[in-house]
């Protein structure tokens, strides 16, 4: 069943990102609401619709503003460091409805008591960048940014920061850390949870792009109209970047829950390309556990795909055909997160680089038939046991993000990892 989209619905002008495009469609008009509500009552707008964060953890929007140490100075960070491959629906927001994420911004400053806030971008999003940065400015002199917002009385500045490419500023603490002027390392948490202590010290919220692009809508038609959508805490619409072996790849805003991965593939990616079937997909980016076939029937919902041992992630769908190497899938992964790694936790700094060495003799025709055990013990002591979620030997979670692909990749295709070692070649070259 297809419904309505919610945070995509200006996709289809092409001057989109401009002011008077946004204000034709309804633009500010929440805003303009909210700010005539109670604080508390924009806040338990958001808390009724179970707004889950659309960046990967799933945290729910309400119970992370709830979670705000009692201090004057507050901080709201929007996060736009989209960095996982394959995934790219935060980009598009960006690009496409800035003022949408500026609106939803606001609205969020204004429930938690922030009088500042900031956007932090990747810097290679340079269309996106210029795009909001031309928002900001039309929002200032419409009267949605600085002083007395709309004769209200509350105050809010903006300001967007871009990043400078590193994969590990997605991760929220990394991100404020880079926001302060310093090399992106995770901080330790506990005590640096940012709800406590976040940037510069004082208690903040980061939210995603898609997240904050969310409550306009929520604040116009209600909490309880959006989690009339999907179905238990999976709760509204939410954009899945689909790619790989499709025909038509792209981003898609769907209902959860009443949308199986299947529909995502069949009816809105056209199906496998030429036609062929599916050998396995990645249901949520590339830090997630695999899924074979068998699994295409599984609805887009968070609790069941955790039941399943794997995760919706970072909203990105990437189905591989019959006809690819899932060892070369495994180890391109590997190398991405080895490149990536930051190198403050020793597990992820040195184990990233084992394992993508024996997966690139493995994939080149030189592997032993012992390196397969080598493989798992050198994942497990990344991330101990293997299990799904994953145990954590690192501050961040880009550690345990290394073991799930190649781990995935031996449970369903050793034959496939016995091939290139007992043949000594890639089979699909």
């Amino acid at each position: 069943m297809s419904v309505d989209p919610i945070v995509t619905a200006r996709f289809l002008y092409e001057d989109s990102y401009t002011l008077d495009r946004y204000l034709k469609t309804g633009g500010y008009q929440a805003l303009r609401k909210a700010l005539n509500m109670n604080p508390e009552d924009v806040f338990k707008e958001v808390d009724k619709a179970s707004l889950l964060g659309r960046g990967g953890a799933g945290f729910p929007a309400g119970r992370k503003w709830s979670m705000l140490a009692k201090n004057p100075v507050r901080y709201l960070v929007v996060n736009g460091d989209e960095s996982e491959p394959a995934t790219f629906k935060d980009r598009n927001l960006i690009e496409k409805d800035p003022h949408q994420i500026i609106e939803g911004s606001i609205i969020a400053a204004y429930a938690i008591g922030a009088a500042q806030a900031f956007i932090y971008c990747r810097g290679e999003f340079a269309l996106g960048l210029e795009r909001l940065e031309a928002a900001v400015k039309e929002a200032y002199e419409y009267g949605a940014l600085g002083r007395d917002i709309f004769n209200s009385g509350f105050s809010l500045d903006l300001v967007i920061h871009p990043g400078a490419g590193a994969y590990i500023c997605g991760e929220e603490t990394a991100l404020l850390e880079s926001l302060e002027g310093k090399r992106g390392f995770p901080r330790i948490k506990p005590p640096y949870f940012p709800a406590a202590i976040g940037l510069y010290k004082k208690p903040t919220v980061v939210n995603n792009v898609e997240t904050v692009s969310n409550i306009p809508w929520i604040i116009l038609n209600g909490g309880q109209r959006f989690a009339s959508l999907g179905g238990g805490s999976s709760t509204g619409t939410r954009i899945f970047a689909l790619s790989g072996h499709v025909k038509k790849p792209g981003y898609y805003e769907v209902e959860m829950v009443k949308t199986t991965f299947r529909d995502l593939i069949e009816n809105y990616g056209g199906g496998v390309r030429d036609d062929n079937q599916v050998k396995f997909f990645i249901p949520g980016g590339v830090s997630s556990p695999w899924f074979g076939p068998d699994l295409l029937d599984l609805p887009l919902s968070q609790e069941e795909v955790a039941k399943n041992n794997s995760m919706l992630g970072s909203g990105s769908v990437i189905v591989v055909d019959v006809n690819s190497c899932a060892v070369r899938v495994a180890w391109r992964i590997t190398k991405f997160f080895y490149r990536e790694s930051c190198g403050q936790c020793t597990p992820c700094r040195e184990g990233s680089g084992w394992v993508e060495k024996i997966m690139r003799r493995i994939e080149t025709g030189n592997g032993r038939e012992q390196d397969l055990d080598l493989l798992l013990d050198s994942l497990d002591n990344i991330s101990p046991g293997l299990r799904w979620p994953p145990a954590q030997t690192t501050i961040c979670v880009l550690g345990p993000s290394i073991p799930p692909s190649v781990h995935s990749a031996i449970e369903i295709f050793r034959d496939e990892f016995l091939i290139h070692i007992k043949e000594g070649r890639c089979p699909y070259d």
